[in-house]
């Protein structure tokens, strides 16, 4: 290619145009991060102030709540448990033995009735150990009788 008479080979104009297409990537590049810089300068940085007072109201209400006390609440709380935990296995002790006594306590019903009824028959027997008795000793009676009727 020929321009005002000057002669330009294909790699030379090859040469040029990388040339030419770096430089505008590099200027595009650049007004891109320009244009970056300046929406990061025009973004409003909020006030701290109000954090900062917060953070101040957290502060002394925890110190005003005592945490340090805490603490031996918590080991105060933690000796309690423990102490419940007991109590409730022996009360879970006391429950499995009431259980039991309450077994026991159902067979001796049928023996206290066993009992009772053969309570009942023996009085039924006592009357007619009375009367057995009462007959044996007018048969004693009447016995002495024949042996001595004159009464001496």
């Amino acid at each position: 290619m020929k321009v005002d008479g000057v002669g330009f080979s294909g790699a030379q104009i090859a040469v040029v145009l990388a040339f030419i297409s770096t430089i505008a990537g590099g200027i595009w590049t650049a007004s891109s991060v320009y244009a970056r810089l300046e929406a990061v300068e025009a973004y409003e940085i909020p006030d701290i102030a109000p954090l900062h007072e917060q953070i101040t109201v957290i502060e002394t209400e925890l110190e005003a709540n005592d945490i340090s006390q805490l603490q031996g609440k918590l080991a105060s709380f933690g000796t309690n448990l423990e102490t419940i935990m007991g109590q409730q296995t022996k009360l879970l002790a006391i429950q499995e033995r009431m259980v039991e006594v309450e077994k026991e306590m159902e067979s001796m019903k049928g023996v206290v009735q066993r009992a009772e009824l053969k309570t009942k028959e023996l009085e039924g027997i006592e009357g007619e150990v009375k009367v057995l008795k009462r007959e044996i000793q007018e048969l004693w009676d009447g016995m002495d009788y024949l042996s001595n009727p004159l009464g001496k």
